[in-house]
């Protein structure tokens, strides 16, 4: 496979150079944007990553090396693949890594009483309730004759990750469709997680995907998943009215998977949650998954997540975890309504900024402040 970046002033002026290069069987790898440099008179660019299986140099090469420089492109693109999949797929382990050589020692009740008000006071900074903080120090206090100088920090965050519940990707080939819904407030990004998801369902996971948009009221939501649809080679239709959804359900019967992108709406509007609420009822969803902005405070997370129970969703993803400095919201969350974490996002790059959710590499985050 060929692959090839692309930089323009606009998405669009990108992707049309990577057709008129690639040919319109190219699939888009990921996207970002680069952000306008001053000093040096840049303005804002938007780069596209894209690959494609032909050879797109029309140029006349020997047959031998041309062979040969595909099956050397196909292996880099399978070591991009494979490096994409560990990023996403592979458990964000701590840095915790102690030395054999250290000699180990054990505190003392005083030292060790001392190290667990620090504890408190790094969980307090992290906006993480009370009643969880208790909860910490208590099963610490349980496991004092395991700590020692060496492991006092592993200890705690491998207490905080037993009080994380996450819930892995359920991507496996059916016979029937699977439908995923995803639904939350304006601004926490569903659009271009749904976007992630859906490559990383096509690229790592070979399934066939489907999209549906029924955010009908956002300006330019319905251009932006249709370019990306467009580009990456996934049939997507939009829905203007409840009744229109099972017809386009239909359309797209034989996919493995189809997600449903909705409009953003405030937990305070109960009309307009349930008006979407009846073109998910009409689709008959599987699954559907509650996207939260970790960056929101506690108080209006818990809001958020009990007036959106009217979807009966099952799990959660938390975005813009790189915009928050404290993520003890995210334990709040998962232990007030007793539900797991699918994933994380990070970022807007499609599909680089996406992590399945570890209990470990969250509670890490947590107790450390460091998402990286």
């Amino acid at each position: 496979m060929q692959i090839k970046k692309y930089l323009a002033p606009t998405l669009k002026e990108a992707t049309e150079k990577m057709k008129s290069e690639l040919g319109k069987e190219a699939v888009i790898l990921s996207t970002r944007v680069i952000p306008a440099d001053s000093e040096l008179g840049k303005g804002r660019m938007f780069e596209i990553l894209a690959g494609v299986e032909h050879d797109y140099d029309k140029s006349n090469k020997d047959e031998k090396e041309s062979n040969i420089e595909t099956s050397i492109k196909k292996k880099d693109f399978a070591k991009e693949l494979e490096l994409l999949t560990q990023k996403i797929y592979t458990s964000q382990k701590t840095d915790n890594v102690v030395s054999e050589k250290k000699t180990q020692s054990f505190f003392s009740k005083s030292e060790l009483e001392e190290k667990l008000k620090n504890v408190v006071e790094i969980l307090v900074s992290r906006e993480v309730q009370k009643s969880y903080i208790v909860k910490i120090v208590e099963q610490l206090k349980k496991t004092h004759g395991f700590i020692n100088t060496n492991n006092f920090d592993e200890n705690v965050i491998s207490v905080i990750a037993s009080m994380i519940k996450t819930d892995a990707f359920g991507v496996n080939k059916k016979d029937k469709v699977k439908t995923i819904a995803l639904v939350g407030p304006t601004g926490v990004g569903k659009t271009t997680c749904i976007a992630k998801l859906a490559i990383i369902s096509k690229i790592i996971h070979k399934l066939d995907v489907g999209l549906i948009s029924i955010d009908t009221y956002r300006l330019g939501a319905i251009d932006q998943l249709r370019i990306f649809s467009e580009i990456s080679k996934i049939e997507m239709h939009v829905a203007y009215e409840a009744d229109e959804i099972q017809k386009l359900m239909n359309k797209m019967k034989k996919k493995d998977l189809i997600f449903i992108d909705t409009a953003g709406r405030s937990q305070n509007n109960m009309n307009q949650l349930k008006e979407t609420k009846k073109y998910l009822t009409e689709a008959n969803v599987n699954e559907t998954i509650l996207v939260l902005n970790s960056s929101s405070s506690t108080r209006t997370l818990y809001d958020t997540a009990e007036k959106f129970k009217i979807f009966n969703y099952s799990s959660f993803t938390f975005s813009k975890i790189d915009e928050t400095p404290a993520h003890g919201n995210i334990l709040n969350v998962i232990n007030k309504f007793d539900l797991p974490v699918k994933f994380l996002t990070n970022g807007q790059t499609i599909p680089d900024d996406i992590l399945a959710a570890d209990s470990e590499f969250i509670a890490k985050i947590i107790y450390t402040g460091n998402y990286q």
